[in-house]
This record gives C-alpha cells, sequence and structure tokens, in this order.
C-alpha cells in the first residue's frame, strides 16, 4: 500500500511559550524526531505543514526528503492545516492509497506504531485505522484515498478525530497507551523528561 504521511506542525505553542517544534529532547528537536520517525518508514510522500515559529526550524528542515507547505491560515484550526498537507502530498504523488496524520508533540510515536497502522489497513473492509488510548482515541491515524473527501471538507476549526467519529464502523484500532501524552505546556514537558530520567 502506497501511504503518505503529514506531520502538523504549524501551531503557535501559546500554551508552552517556546516554539515546541524546535524544543530539543535527547539532543533533537521534536519536529527533527517526528520526521526522522516518519523517514524510517517506506511511506511517501512525507509533508509537513508549518506556519506559526516557522523561522525557528524551517532551516533545520531544509536538507531534509520531505515537503514543506506553508499554512497561511493556521490560526483558524487545525482543519486549516490538515487540509494543507493533502495539498502538499497531491502535488508530490498523486497515486497515494491512504495519509497517516500525525502531529509534532506526541513523543511516543515510533516507526513500529506507524508500520501497524498500516498492517491493519490491508483489512479492505477497514477505511480508517486510529490509536487508542484514554477514554476514546484519535491521531495518529491512518485514512483512505475514499475517506480523503471528508478530511478536505473538514470545518477549519475541526480536527481528524471528527472524521473518525463519522466512521466508527469502518474503523480498526491500534492500543497507544502512551497517545494521550501531548507536550502542550511547560509541566507536560517537565513530566515527559522525569519519565525518561527515571526509566533510564
Amino acid at each position: 500500500m502506497n501511504v503518505a504521511i503529514i506531520i502538523l506542525a504549524a501551531g503557535k505553542s501559546s500554551r508552552m511559550g517556546v516554539p515546541k517544534q524546535a524544543l530539543e529532547i535527547n539532543g533533537k528537536s521534536l519536529i527533527k524526531t517526528v520526521i526522522d520517525t516518519a523517514l524510517e518508514t517506506k511511506c511517501y510522500p512525507i509533508t509537513v505543514v508549518v506556519g506559526a515559529n516557522k523561522s525557528a526550524f524551517v532551516s533545520e528542515l531544509e536538507p531534509m526528503p520531505v515537503t514543506l507547505i506553508d499554512n497561511p491560515n493556521w490560526e483558524k484550526g487545525m482543519g486549516t492545516s490538515i487540509k494543507m498537507g493533502l495539498v502538499g502530498a497531491f502535488m508530490v504523488e498523486k497515486n497515494f492509497e491512504a495519509v497517516i496524520v500525525l502531529t509534532v508533540d506526541m513523543p511516543f510515536v515510533t516507526t513500529s506504531l506507524i508500520n501497524e497502522l498500516i498492517e491493519k489497513a490491508a483489512d479492505e473492509s477497514v477505511k480508517i485505522v486510529a490509536c487508542r488510548y484514554g477514554e476514546s482515541g484519535g491521531i495518529p491515524a491512518l485514512f483512505k484515498r475514499d475517506i480523503l473527501t471528508d478530511i478536505l471538507e473538514l470545518d477549519d476549526a475541526e480536527g481528524a478525530k471528527s472524521v473518525i467519529l463519522k466512521h466508527k464502523t469502518e474503523t480498526a484500532w491500534v492500543d497507544f497507551p502512551n497517545g494521550n501524552i501531548d507536550l502542550d505546556t511547560p509541566t507536560d514537558l517537565r513530566k515527559y523528561l522525569a519519565s525518561q530520567t527515571n526509566s533510564n
């Protein structure tokens, strides 16, 4: 299956107080970490949606084999970035069969998790493969080609979860207990770093 990846990295990081795309963990920025994870898969193309704070990290990405696409409407919500990501992917490769949506602030996403999403998508009755965590779930998630119209029709402020909810009976799930850990605030970051120190 030909699968594209969209990485959402256009947010302002207002709750973090600094551009979290450029935050360094284990000597590598969050944005470079998620791109490296994506590049270890067979997915193509990999599109990175930028917007706010791009001057803080875009130069680091220019040598990497990814497509950067600017979202001038990032302030209107995540839906605008997902749609821009699809535009960027189609500019490079029009024949992909599915797309995986990732964000820049989920530190436990791995290549094996992405590959598991793709493996579950081999079932032809499945239209979406999403991650289950907490009491619900969401992204990272894979959307097959015939679901992409729903993504293009997202309201600007909506995220991919609304598409998942619309197609619950056609959605398969991958357990991802750490999926509810994202780095939105300095407290989130401190807790994550402490957990990594304690596990080493």
